[in-house]
């Protein structure tokens, strides 16, 4: 099998994408003191620029945006000078690179939020989930609910972001909707429990999230924003009353936005079929609702990724633990050649090992990684 639809071009916006495997945003914990990146982060993203596109690890738009510790950011100018050496190098090895915008709401812990307080979120319900700290992962602090007013100033540090990732050289933004973090917070009744004008109706809870969608778009031109959703999981406490309804609600304001792309996290069925199963209602909902780049994610491997494509459910998947352990990710695929196996261990935290030091297909079999 050649994957012969996996591995066609696509436009996207002004770039052009050679294939259709992405690099999915995935978090590491290796960034220095003040919260960059750093030289390895530099090699980590060169090594991966074959992908069609790159997305970086989640990086949170203010110092309260903390949920794991050693996570970039890019709300200061140390950092965006920091991130601007990252894209540089991606974009000398002919890749392309945006950057996904984050803010974890109420799951972090006060050990990691400016001064000790508590984080925020819609509504003062705790995550009951895990914060990654200094003394390791610790139960998620209870939160504080943002008043109205300020609610309004975490939309303009989300523009501030976007302005930063544009001053970095980035080739576009993606907004972190999903996981049940801090957009999903007010998207879902069960986390957003406010009684003023961010709370209540499905259009009420839509407000922050799509006024912050507004505010990248005020910077970047929709076709330049993604936006990441996970309809179909409850991660980090999140659950609503009526998923479908709200995301139908969401789908149809992103697509009248006419956003550059959607990065929809709904797994792949065991026996790799669509329409079958619970978790696979949101993707042809998206489809009938949506006709802008549709991106997925979740447990796919070359087959799968290509019958999607093929099928016009989607137009890019994006892959994450397999570009972890394979730099060459691409090559591998479209070759058919083996992958390096993951180090789970280091996974978050550490040094170059489980980070840049898993070989390319050109290094002797013998030599890869396991």
């Amino acid at each position: 099998m050649t994957f012969s639809s996996l591995f066609s071009p696509l436009s996207w916006g002004n770039l052009n994408l050679p294939h259709r495997v992405v690099m999915a945003p995935l978090t590491r914990s290796r960034a220095i003191a003040g919260n960059m990146p750093g030289a390895s982060h530099r090699a980590y993203y060169t090594q991966r620029a074959s992908a069609a596109l790159i997305i970086t690890e989640a990086t949170q738009i203010s110092p309260e945006g903390v949920g794991y510790m050693n996570t970039p950011g890019i709300y200061n100018a140390a950092q965006v000078a920091a991130w601007k050496q990252v894209v540089e190098a991606v974009h000398q090895s002919e890749g392309r690179i945006v950057q996904q915008l984050w803010h974890v709401g109420r799951v972090s812990h006060t050990l990691l939020q400016p001064d000790g307080q508590p984080p925020v979120s819609a509504s003062a319900l705790n995550a009951n989930s895990k914060a990654l700290t200094a003394e390791g992962f610790l139960p998620t602090s209870t939160p504080r609910a943002l008043g109205t007013k300020e609610v309004i100033e975490r939309i303009d540090d989300y523009r501030k972001a976007a302005l930063n990732a544009l001053q970095a050289g980035f080739d576009g933004v993606e907004l972190h909707a999903a996981n049940g973090y801090l957009i999903e917070q007010f998207l879902r009744d069960g986390s957003n429990q406010r009684t003023d004008h961010y709370g209540g109706s499905i259009e009420n809870r839509l407000r922050f999230p799509l006024a912050v969608v507004d505010a990248l778009i005020s910077v970047w031109g929709a076709e330049k924003v993604g936006v990441r959703l996970s309809p179909a999981l409850e991660l980090n406490g999140v659950k609503d009353s009526n998923p479908l309804a709200l995301y139908r609600a969401l789908f149809d304001a992103l697509a009248e936005r006419k956003v550059g792309y959607i990065h929809l996290v709904e797994p792949v069925n065991a026996d790799h079929r669509m329409y079958t199963s619970e978790p696979a209602r949101f993707l042809p909902l998206l489809r009938a609702r949506y006709q802008g780049v549709v991106m997925v994610n979740g447990g796919f491997d070359a087959l799968t990724a290509n019958h999607y494509i093929e099928q016009g459910w989607a137009d890019l998947v994006s892959f994450g633990t397999a570009f972890i352990a394979n730099p060459d990710l691409p090559y591998r695929l479209q070759h058919h050649l083996p992958l390096n196996t993951p180090d789970s261990h280091r996974f978050y935290g550490g040094d170059e090992r489980g980070y840049t030091d898993y070989p390319s297909f050109k290094v002797p079999l013998s030599a890869v990684h396991v």
